[in-house]
């Protein structure tokens, strides 16, 4: 059976926010807070954390018509956006919330019915209250600015309001609702296997990721192992996803630069990323590659092949990543701008790159090793404590070559499995109960909690490090001016497709 452990306990609502703090104050993470609701009307809050090299679910049960529940955040900040989410979603009103300002989905009204996914029937239209974000700073010579949800160039949408005095940012807030798209509803009903497909268009630039953390779950629901051959087959996809967004990272912030040829010749290298991962599998993205019970065939090119275009790869790439990161013209503009303090990213429980350049953020390929990750050997890229634009950008650096080595074992252990097997046959038949599974995305842990009666996905929950970074990118501005906000946008290379699913 695929080695995931999760241990889950059953709290009161009233002790959800203490009994959380606990856990943390012990040396668990927090790993995200949501809620699924039941036909019988009642609602399920769980609760994640990290500890041990495990996970812990802790599940609160609130009766049918039960409106409120006293709030974690002022006990746990970490969360501040899913209790908002919590209360788009399912209108529950956490008690004590320091600021439930609609988020993902916003209603007109307390008494609105609401989206409550989990349950099999539900509303067919609700029709969210559209009005501007409104400032919440006043005084003389402050002004707002309205960025988005509809802005220039390649852009995901997403609405800012930027509060402003003459060019220095006195805060940032955010609503990324345009992004919903009720993808929680939306896997209720589906059959596992098509679950896998969702999953995959959840952030469409990760879709490996979210496939690999799907599957895993359902698998460990049916105490099934993919082959090694499988494992490694996703690590190699992992990783070339991975460098193919830290790429795209970079490639935001040379463009804020005005680094032209940088901008050129990181964006070639990102393309010929992708086209590996087609030359591979058949898709720029990884979709298709990653099936239940393993990987969807044998890869479509030979290991000797992927040998010599990661060999090229590696050598452009670095070269061209010396060359960028001794400009001393594209370096000040990163350096001293976006500031995440490590106190503010340690109480959030920061995720991925953004974790890791605040002096945080455990790399549950390490902490928590699944798949082919378990039999492969590498060093944790050391944690930064700058907290700024310019040492995220050493991160995703270090974590590009680090996934070359990781792509170089996973062709040399495939060396020897050219003959698979490749996937073995997952028994949704009858399946019953719930599932837990993650990956190191690139922008950091992704859950997902899965759950099947009657082999069919009575929900499905991603926890996304987009969303969970997001909540602290208004906490980056301190001092900072209007320029300097492409690049701290940039430089937590969030996928607005996960904040807002």
């Amino acid at each position: 059976m695929t080695a995931l452990t999760t241990t889950s306990y059953a709290v009161h609502p009233d002790d959800l926010a203490a009994t959380l703090a606990a856990a943390i104050d012990e040396g668990a993470r927090f790993a995200g807070l949501f809620a699924t609701g039941g036909d019988d009307g009642g609602t399920r809050l769980r609760a994640l954390t990290a500890a041990g090299g495990s996970l812990q679910a802790f599940e609160a049960m609130l009766p049918a018509g039960a409106k409120r529940y006293p709030a974690v955040t002022p006990m746990v900040p970490g969360a501040l956006w899913y209790e908002r989410e919590i209360h788009d979603l399912f209108g529950l009103i956490p008690d004590g919330h320091p600021r439930l300002d609609p988020l993902v989905f916003p209603l007109t009204g307390e008494d609105d019915e609401r989206p409550r996914p989990g349950r099999a029937d539900g509303p067919s239209h609700l029709e969210p209250d559209t009005a501007a974000l409104t400032g919440h700073v006043e005084g003389e010579g402050v002004f707002t600015i309205p960025y988005g949800p509809v802005r220039s160039g390649v852009f995901e949408t997403v609405e800012y309001l930027v509060e402003t005095f003459g060019e220095d940012i006195l805060q940032v807030r955010v609503r990324p609702y345009l992004k919903h798209r009720g993808i929680a509803r939306r896997f209720c009903g589906l059959d596992p296997l098509d679950g896998v497909l969702l999953a995959e268009r959840v952030e469409g630039t990760m879709s490996v990721a979210h496939a690999i953390a799907f599957c895993q779950a359902v698998e460990t629901l049916a105490e099934v192992d993919p082959p090694p051959a499988a494992h490694l087959v996703r690590v190699l996809h992992a990783e070339l996803e991975r460098v193919a967004h830290h790429l795209d990272s970079m490639i935001r912030l040379c463009e804020g630069a005005g680094q032209a040829v940088a901008y050129a010749r990181l964006g070639w290298h990102k393309e010929r990323v992708l086209r590996l991962q087609a030359a591979l599998c058949g898709n720029r993205f990884g979709r298709g590659a990653v099936v239940l019970g393993g990987v969807a065939r044998s890869p479509l090119i030979s290991t000797e092949e992927v040998f010599v275009a990661i060999a090229g790869l590696e050598r452009d790439v670095a070269r061209d990543l010396r060359s960028l990161m001794t400009t001393p013209s594209f370096l000040d503009r990163l350096r001293a701008t976006g500031v995440l303090s490590p106190a503010i990213a340690a109480a959030h429980a920061a995720r991925g790159p953004v974790g890791r350049a605040s002096g945080t953020g455990a790399d549950v390929r390490l902490d928590r090793p699944y798949g082919g990750y378990r039999q492969l050997g590498f060093a944790p890229v050391g944690a930064r404590d700058a907290g700024d634009a310019l040492a995220r950008q050493w991160i995703r650096v270090e974590e590009i070559a680090q996934s070359w080595h990781l792509i170089r074992q996973a062709l040399d252990e495939l060396s020897s499995l050219r003959d698979g097997p490749w996937r073995v046959s997952v028994p949704v038949a009858g399946l019953y109960g719930t599932g837990i599974g993650w990956t190191e995305s690139p922008q950091g842990e992704l859950i997902y909690v899965v759950e099947v009666a009657d082999s069919r996905l009575v929900s499905a929950k991603p926890l996304t490090a987009s969303f969970h970074n997001f909540a602290l990118f208004p906490r980056a501005f301190n001092g900072d001016i209007l320029t300097d906000f492409v690049f701290i946008e940039a430089s937590f290379g969030v996928n607005l497709a996960g904040v807002g699913s």
